[in-house]
């Protein structure tokens, strides 16, 4: 059976409260109760809409927040490309985040349609935690980045609170993933990143990746 978080994510009913109130209200818990997540958050974000003429891909956007906002700082010939497979998300995006540089697309980002070496900066901000099978993801985000661009990912991480008995089992069961403190950097590394960063917020971290001038898609 698909899990109710999967299911949850594909409802329009969802995907038009998104932003307004489960987002602020998971940024919260990420920090356990404090303001960590959404101070990094905020930084990170300020980082990504500084102007220029960035090719920028952001997968698993949702209704395209995220999108619009790195959108809207670019110039030149800067685009930034929201990428999900919920076609509620999506249309909620075209419908509410529409801007000149922004540009929506509906495709499954264990396979994105773009070619090796393409964005100059690929972002996954707490979305890799629904997504099944999430490893091959990193991956993905990766390949499609240039050789020193930039990965930014938000997602989950362990902490002494999922490590009470029953905690990963229920998350699990309904479709969220607990990454284990090393995961994320380590996929990163052996994809070809040289060099990673981590940011733990409570049970959130923030990993951002410099892909390596020679990779193995370029040897």
């Amino acid at each position: 059976m698909d899990p109710i978080v999967h299911r949850t994510m594909r409802n329009p009913v969802f995907s038009a409260v998104y932003e307004r109130l489960w987002r602020p209200t998971f940024t919260r818990l990420f920090s356990l109760g404090g303001s960590g997540t959404a101070d990094v958050d905020r930084a990170l974000t300020a980082y990504l809409s500084r102007p220029g003429e960035r090719m920028m891909l952001d997968v698993a956007c949702g209704p395209g927040n995220y999108t619009r906002r790195f959108a809207e700082g670019l110039d030149g010939d800067g685009r930034c490309v929201g990428v999900d497979f919920s076609p509620s998300m999506l249309e909620r995006a075209v419908r509410t985040n529409a801007t000149p540089r922004a540009a929506y697309i509906r495709a499954d980002a264990h396979a994105l349609p773009f070619a090796d070496n393409t964005f100059d900066e690929v972002t996954c901000l707490a979305a890799l935690y629904l997504i099944p099978d999430p490893l091959p993801v990193v991956d993905e985000l990766l390949r499609v980045t240039k050789p020193d661009g930039e990965v930014f990912i938000f997602t989950s991480v362990t902490s002494h609170l999922t490590a009470l008995p029953g905690v990963r089992e229920v998350a699990e069961r309904s479709g969220y993933h607990i990454f284990e403190r090393s995961e994320i950097v380590a996929r990163l590394r052996a994809a070809g990143a040289d060099h990673v960063e981590q940011t733990i917020t409570g049970l959130g971290q923030y990993v951002v990746a410099t892909k390596s001038a020679t990779t193995q898609n370029d040897r």
